[in-house]
């Protein structure tokens, strides 16, 4: 296996983009990607594109603004994870020799309101009808179990928020407060309006390169250290367990994965300096941070009531805003959130800066029980 660098990355502005298809939309942060690489198009080998609701050959149409170079273009559609998992693809391309450079591409245009559902028939084998009400259980168990309180998962979205005002890209920037957080619509209890992520536009792209080659580009190429991908797991007396937290942290999903890039990059959890995980309510960022071995099982409150994961704490959590103010355009979310790494291990994100980053670790799930883990290094 080679070892394998990003060059270039790029995204836009989440939010609504009404008036663009997603082939305008998502070819500007490809172009964009080219230019912080330095290279052209026709250096581009192979291209993998994540997306959900773009219809066929959504990678081709929006590839073709950029040059129909005949290069093979595969789409990915992987729930949430579908960035993440092109992201791997063109990762695991250039480790195993088949290329030197590649595009991952994130993409999504949404409908406004609940993300579009599966037949009915999908979702009860998934064992839920309501997304929220799956992660509303969660957090009871979580509650029951631990005594972490309803003000916890409010102070995540707090931080979230807070966050997002410093990120030129997030679709909300305004900082929001406990009481207003609580006191907004009730989802899914403990869940309010403000505890959700919002649905909508955007697209992200990261141009990757062999670090043999890299060195043609630029001098501080950052590293892809480790890239894991795992989907559901079937415990004896549970059954399959599609998100993985309502069980002892070492069956999650989330923790297998983690723990996979973990051994892959030869570090641990201690040795990281900033996270983006996936955030799609707040009670699932506090419970991530417990599978992701941030801290012990049930120590996620205190994790945030200290501060830990604060910018300027122990280990800064989504300092992008993450899902829930930066936005959650699904096939977009993981190629977003390995461009906001590469930027933090770049040092160029301004107020949102974590001081001296060098390990950074994307980590993002998806419905039915699909999770990708990636370490980047400097």
């Amino acid at each position: 296996m080679r070892d394998v660098a990003v060059i270039g990355v790029d995204m836009t502005q989440f939010g609504r983009y009404e008036d663009k298809s997603i082939e305008e939309l998502a070819v500007t942060p490809v172009i964009g990607a080219l230019k912080d690489a330095g290279i052209q198009w026709k250096a581009v080998e192979a291209a993998y594109v994540g997306h959900e609701y773009q219809g066929l050959a959504a990678g081709q149409r929006i590839l073709a603004g950029v040059g129909a170079s005949g290069i093979p273009i595969t789409n990915i559609e992987n729930a949430c994870s579908a960035g993440a998992t092109a992201f791997r693809e063109a990762y695991l391309m250039i480790a195993l020799g088949m290329y030197d450079i590649v595009l991952a591409l994130g993409c999504e245009k949404m409908d406004r309101g609940l993300i579009q559902q599966l037949p009915d028939d999908t979702w009860r084998t998934l064992g839920t009808d309501l997304i929220p009400s799956q992660f509303a259980l969660i957090a009871r168990w979580h509650m029951e179990k631990y005594g972490t309180t309803r003000e916890q998962f409010a102070k995540v979205a707090v931080k979230a928020h807070r966050n997002g005002v410093l990120n030129p890209y997030a679709q909300y920037r305004k900082e929001e407060t406990v009481e207003e957080v609580l006191d907004s619509r009730m989802i899914s209890d403990p869940i309010t309006l403000l505890m959700c992520c919002p649905t909508g536009d955007g697209a992200a792209a990261a141009i990757l390169c062999s670090m043999e080659k890299a060195g043609q580009f630029t001098t501080n190429p950052v590293k892809v250290a480790a890239s894991a991908l795992n989907s559901m797991i079937y415990t004896e007396g549970i059954g399959t367990q599609n998100f993985g937290s309502c069980i002892p942290s070492a069956q999650s999903i989330i923790t297998v994965s983690a723990r996979e890039a973990y051994e892959q990059a030869g570090l641990g959890p201690e040795d990281l300096d900033v996270v983006e995980l996936h955030d799609a309510f707040a009670t699932s960022e506090l419970i991530h941070y417990e599978e992701l071995d941030l801290c012990k099982a049930g120590e996620g409150g205190r994790l945030i009531d200290e501060g830990a994961v604060d910018l300027g704490g122990r280990i800064p959590v989504n300092p992008s805003g993450g899902l829930l103010a930066k936005g959650h355009p699904l096939g977009a979310t993981g190629v977003a959130q390995i461009v906001e790494i590469v930027w933090q291990l770049r040092g160029v994100c301004g107020d949102r800066q974590v001081e001296g980053a060098k390990v950074g670790l994307a980590e993002v799930a998806g419905t039915a029980g699909v999770n990708a883990t990636h370490i980047l290094t400097r």
